[in-house]
């Protein structure tokens, strides 16, 4: 069952859009791009602009990769998420556009958001940075990491709370750079905060599909999902929708009842 969700405005998504919305360039026309990456070999490793995408042994996966993609998963278009018994899938809707899936599962939460990405050069460690600077300008609080899936974000991200006073949300940013996309995650919940409830939904994000596609777009413009064929939606009275941001202005606050399907395998 979907309901329509508003767009809201939190600091979180606000520092995402950000940190996504950097260039423009349509990726079919990269000739210069592809030349300076090929004479990236001497830069210094901490530089992490222009660098090809690292390896995926086991994911996040292109549509190409796999004999049965939709196997086991719920088909979103854009991108193929696995089902997990118990949970609930949410999609974020910015203008006319589905731009993002939250998996919500118990009190913890993961949102997916897949853009396009340049042919050979990675834009996580880009991304990841804009992210860090955004959040301290705020107040906010980063520590990067490495864990099982890369280098990953772990933030204290100033927000005002339902009752009007200042709290924080701890969140993980995650992400991985895939053949001319790149993947998004956003964990929250417990999961954020107590890494051993966060070993089903670093699963999710690994095992998540990307369907890419051939029409060209520009980098970090997002890869736009629809609703499963069976889906049914049902309007949530008294919510209107807001415009999006062109490079997938999603909401990120993952327990606000927004346009929902419980899947339970």
């Amino acid at each position: 069952m979907f309901r329509r969700r508003q767009k809201s405005e939190d600091a979180v998504e606000q520092l995402a859009d950000d940190a996504i919305s950097a260039d423009e360039t349509p990726d079919d026309v990269e000739g210069s791009a592809d030349s300076e990456s090929e004479n990236q070999t001497d830069l210094d490793p901490a530089d992490r602009v222009g660098l090809p995408p690292a390896p995926r042994p086991d994911g996040p996966w292109d549509m190409s990769e796999l004999e049965n993609p939709e196997e086991g998963r719920v088909d979103l278009g854009g991108l193929l998420v696995p089902g997990v018994e118990g949970m609930e899938l949410r999609v974020e809707v910015a203008g006319d556009a589905i731009v993002a899936a939250t998996l919500v599962l118990g009190n913890s939460a993961i949102q997916l958001q897949a853009f396009a990405a340049p042919k050979s050069e990675g834009i996580w460690g880009e991304v990841r940075d804009e992210i860090a600077t955004g959040i301290t300008q705020q107040g906010g609080l980063v520590e990067e990491e490495e864990g099982p899936l890369g280098w990953h974000l772990r933030a204290q991200v100033p927000v005002q709370l339902p009752d009007g006073t200042q709290g924080v949300q701890l969140v993980r940013f995650v992400g991985c750079d895939g053949p001319r996309w790149f993947l998004r995650g956003v964990i929250s919940g417990q999961a954020a905060v107590q890494p051993e409830m966060a070993g089903v939904l670093e699963q999710v994000f690994q095992q998540t599909v990307v369907v890419r596609g051939e029409t060209p777009m520009a980098p970090r413009d997002p890869i736009v999902l629809k609703l499963p064929e069976d889906a049914q939606m049902v309007a949530d009275g008294g919510v209107t929708e807001t415009e999006g941001s062109r490079f997938g202005g999603a909401a990120l606050d993952p327990f606000a009842r927004g346009p929902e399907i419980t899947e339970v395998h």
